[in-house]
């Protein structure tokens, strides 16, 4: 019968490197450092390790026993984290970012958080949210997933294999690791995005851990070869943050350095109590006691700081501190939390009865258990009971398309110079993330993860004239105006659309704001030029500017003119409108339905024109050079002469931190239909 082997303080102590590891990237160099992929080969390992000893398998009378096991050790030191971070949003967070939460908090506690990711990440309609407090929880769920799904399987086995359950165990873990694999690469050279988070994509991770379990007993290896096996795996792990970006690249096939090396770790130190000596000192296996309680702690307490200091990294001392702060809730939180409820005294035989100081401490315990389960419950009903008062709030956005015109002019108040009664906003802060153009909504708009064209008809269908609306999502939103002009004066629209990549030239375009890399942008701009060359549309409707990145105002991007060239080498005309104002403040995006919520006003929750935009459309400057280019530009329907405000005419101007809301754009109609009869002359 397989015995329980020693005790490994070296792989303890590998759980307290990769914790460390885990949290100095987070907080200090913001990257993915390959600690989660070596807890999840540990916990494979551990949990695998426990199945293959069990003699009988795993009958399905002890199913029960084994779930309650797992909800002991994982779930109260998460309800804790949970309550603590769901306190400190409502403290400090805007009301616009409660419904997030709420959703997080239940995936968290369903144990899907990681499936709630990874249907999101492509949203582009949650694209300008702020990381989640909760975000980091998605191992956690691929982890609790993983666990039943081997406890189900380990049942399964059992009763068709019989005696031979675990020879049986072994084989269809090999299978499904190497399934999950080859899903792995697939999946992560489709969408890395998505990949992330997907529990078969991860599954594979794991499940090394289980196989390395099974083997690890067979492994006799010289003394110089397990100190190899150990240096190169420890070193492997040690840089695997600094040399790979494991944000993008995992878990893909780069994901096998941290894999690989954690079960060299494993294989070094095979049948022996401590393992390699260096992974085994005290401090790394405190720490490794302490890792479960230390990763739910350190990522809530890093947002929640940087949210309360309105920072966008940590520093050296701020984030030591953040470090200090979540290693001694973790410590506390182990001792007074998850060892009281994972561990329980077992009477031997023919002991005593328990004495009065044993029947407290029992008493205790099943006061903490009460505590916590009505802490979830409290959690549940109290993120339901948010997520339902926001949809009714929302359920009211279908008036949104038919607000009267003069309590809600919007920007008519800066162009005809109106009065306007003091009215409640709309949208409000909450239908905002909601009143986005109906192309996003028709899935009309091709996603970051594609280069697929993705062509749409709106306007009046039938009609002879033809504006393709072309470009990223600044040209997207201005559809809400053209599809009701288009109806009223006989054109159609056709939409050419993508996600973050406005019609340009660059060979190797990046995702605005950050310095990913988006060459899925650079196909789609191919394959789209090469479409409206054959389609030849009356106009392409797109934007002619950007805003500055090193400076204020607004600018021409040199790799927009590539783009009008070809366009007036096949004589299409361009109707190029002047971007919109971004809402940047000291170099970073901020989200005015955020500042709103938070307590801000209309200017508070803007910005100065000078720093959105130039004295004059810096389009005017090749107007000369480009004679079917017309010039549009609603800016002084957008911005005061001398402000962009978050609010005007009672009307939302973003529904984000840079989109214009539909009902903002709504409001514009009558400017921009001027603008393109002079343009077209078509009515």
């Amino acid at each position: 019968m397989p015995t329980a082997p020693p005790r490994r303080t070296d792989l303890d102590g590998l759980r307290g490197l990769a914790i460390a590891l885990v949290v100095v990237y987070h907080v200090w160099f913001g990257r993915v450092s390959g600690g989660v992929d070596v807890f999840l080969v540990l916990s494979g390992y551990f949990f695998g390790s426990r199945l293959l000893r069990r003699p009988d398998g795993l009958p399905p009378a002890r199913l029960p026993a084994e779930l309650l096991r797992l909800v002991r050790r994982l779930v109260p030191a998460l309800v804790v984290v949970l309550a603590a971070a769901a306190v400190l949003t409502a403290a400090i967070q805007p009301q616009t970012r409660w419904e997030a939460f709420a959703d997080q908090t239940l995936a968290s506690l369903g144990y899907y958080q990681n499936w709630l990711l990874a249907t999101t990440v492509g949203d582009y309609s949650r694209a300008g949210e702020a990381v989640s407090p909760l975000q980091h929880i998605w191992s956690m769920s691929v982890q609790g997933q993983f666990f039943v799904a081997l406890l189900l399987i380990a049942v399964l086995v059992g009763l068709i294999a019989g005696r031979h359950h675990r020879t049986a165990l072994v084989d269809v873990v090999a299978v499904a690791f190497v399934a999950s694999f080859w899903y792995a690469l697939v999946t992560h050279g489709a969408d890395p995005a998505r990949a992330y988070y997907d529990s078969f994509a991860r599954a594979w991770e794991p499940l090394a851990g289980v196989l390395a379990a099974a083997v690890v007993g067979l492994i006799r290896w010289p003394a110089w070869l397990r100190v190899t096996a150990a240096t190169v795996g420890l070193v492997a792990i040690l840089g695997c943050g600094a040399v790979l970006d494991g944000a993008t690249q995992f878990p893909g096939p780069w994901a096998l350095v941290p894999v690989v090396a954690t079960v060299l770790i494993i294989f070094s130190g095979a049948n022996t109590a401590t393992g390699w000596r260096v992974l085994g000192v005290r401090p790394l296996v405190t720490l490794g006691a302490m890792a479960y309680a230390l990763y739910l702690w350190h990522w809530p307490l890093l947002i929640f700081w940087l949210a309360a200091t309105d920072r966008d990294a940590a520093g050296l001392l701020d984030g030591a501190a953040v470090m200090l702060v979540a290693a001694v809730l973790a410590y506390l939180t182990l001792r007074l939390v998850e060892n009281p409820l994972r561990y329980r005294a077992r009477p031997a035989p023919q002991q005593p009865a328990p004495d009065r100081a044993s029947r407290g401490r029992a008493r205790a315990r099943v006061a903490l258990a009460g505590a916590v389960a009505l802490t979830a419950v409290a959690l549940t009903a109290a993120s339901l009971s948010w997520l339902g008062h926001v949809e009714d709030v929302r359920a009211k956005g279908a008036e949104l398309q038919s607000l009267p015109t003069r309590d809600y002019p919007g920007g008519r108040a800066l162009i005809e110079q109106v009065r306007v009664a003091e009215l409640p906003m709309r949208p409000t802060v909450f239908e905002a993330r909601e009143d986005i153009p109906v192309t996003t909504t028709d899935g009309c708009i091709t996603v970051f993860t594609s280069s697929e064209l993705i062509r749409c008809v709106y306007g009046s269908p039938g009609a002879s004239r033809t504006i393709a609306l072309a470009g990223g999502s600044h040209a997207e939103h201005w559809i809400t105006a053209l599809d009701e002009l288009g109806r009223e004066y006989d054109f159609r629209v056709v939409t050419y659309l993508k996600m973050g990549c406005p019609l340009n030239t660059e060979a190797e375009p990046r995702i605005a704001g950050s310095l990913k890399p988006y060459p899925e942008c650079a196909q789609w701009v191919r394959t789209t030029m090469d479409a409206l060359i054959a389609d030849r549309p009356d106009y392409v409707f797109t934007t002619t500017t950007r805003p500055r990145v090193d400076g204020p105002g607004d600018m021409v991007p040199e790799s927009y003119l590539g783009i009008w060239d070809e366009l007036q080498a096949h004589g299409i005309a361009i109707l190029g409108m002047r971007d919109t104002p971004w809402m940047y403040r000291d170099g970073f995006l901020f989200t005015p339905r955020d500042c709103l919520a938070d307590g801000g006003d209309a200017e508070s929750c803007g910005l100065p024109r000078a720093e959105a935009l130039a004295d004059h459309n810096p389009t005017l400057d090749y107007a000369d050079a480009y004679p079917l280019l017309t010039i549009l530009d609603l800016s002084d329907a957008v911005c005061r002469p001398d402000f962009c405000r978050a609010v005007e005419g009672n009307v939302l101007v973003y529904h984000d931190s840079h989109h214009l809301s539909a009902t903002y754009v709504r409001t514009l109609i009558d400017e921009l239909g001027r603008q393109l009869r002079t343009a077209t002359g078509w009515w």
